[in-house]
């Protein structure tokens, strides 16, 4: 069975500054980036489809964060593998590891859209290219559900600038994360820690667009819906859950202790 891994060293730009762990948001990155990887061992990679007319987009993702973030300077590992194929659907399934314990798991949905029409093609090109691993970490592929909104708790507008943009000439998705968080109050996150984050794209936005983002909070305690919007257009919905952040100086102390 196919599965792809890549190690990486978390390097400062990726550091929590409240407790010099991986920031969640970060995570996601190195994913997305093994996730490449793994496509251009197999041509698949989006310089391969380019010429083809072709490029990936990624519809939804799911993850969890299931232990300990790893410290600064750590060596993770990102494993990952293609764990379904649909018609149009490209599902991937993930593990990140850190001292061969998992600390983050999850899955997301993929499709390869056509340039011109910007709808998905069939994926005999995919199943052509890898083997698929039926391992699933977080249960049955479903379309991913949302909690309803209660109360909006806050929002803003942010207009995409070169630094939001990725190869595809697209927002990042990054971009989309960030903008969510920021309409969380700081304090909040200096005392909380990402725990589990959903979120389903549902239109693309490019270099220029503002984008509108309102958080509400939901039925679960510590779990808000961020809605970003371009205009009238749902651009995407994001789940966070959070929990209370356990760290202290004492722990990190102790760490650095070992380290050196």
């Amino acid at each position: 069975m196919d599965k792809y891994s890549h190690s990486y060293s978390i390097i400062l730009d990726n550091m929590d500054l409240n407790d010099y762990r991986l920031k969640p948001i970060s995570a996601i990155m190195y994913l997305q980036d093994a996730f490449a990887r793994f496509c251009a061992t197999k041509h698949m990679a989006a310089y391969d489809l380019f010429p083809k007319n072709l490029y990936w987009v990624i519809a939804e993702l799911d993850i969890e964060f299931s232990a300990v973030l790893p410290f600064w300077s750590e060596e993770i590992k990102v494993e990952i593998w293609i764990s379904e194929l649909t018609a149009l659907k490209i599902f991937t399934d993930f593990k990140l590891y850190c001292r061969n314990t998992v600390f983050a798991q999850g899955n997301g949905c993929w499709f390869i859209l056509d340039q011109a029409t910007h709808h998905p093609v069939k994926t005999d090109i995919a199943a052509a290219k890898f083997e698929t691993c039926p391992e699933l970490t977080l249960g049955e592929h479903k379309r991913l559900s949302m909690l309803k909104p209660i109360e909006k708790i806050g929002s803003l507008e942010h207009t995409m600038s070169l630094s939001d943009i990725d190869f595809n000439g697209h927002v990042n998705n990054k971009s989309y994360i960030t903008v969510a968080e920021a309409t969380l109050p700081d304090d909040f996150k200096k005392t909380h820690v990402l725990k589990h984050l959903r979120i389903s794209f549902k239109r693309e936005s490019f270099l220029g667009d503002t984008l509108s983002c309102s958080t509400f909070s939901t039925e679960m305690p510590l779990t808000y819906l961020h809605r970003l919007t371009k205009g009238d257009s749902a651009v995407c919905d994001i789940q966070s859950c959070w929990e209370k952040r356990e760290e202290n100086m004492e722990n990190i102390l102790d760490w650095s202790r070992q380290y050196n």
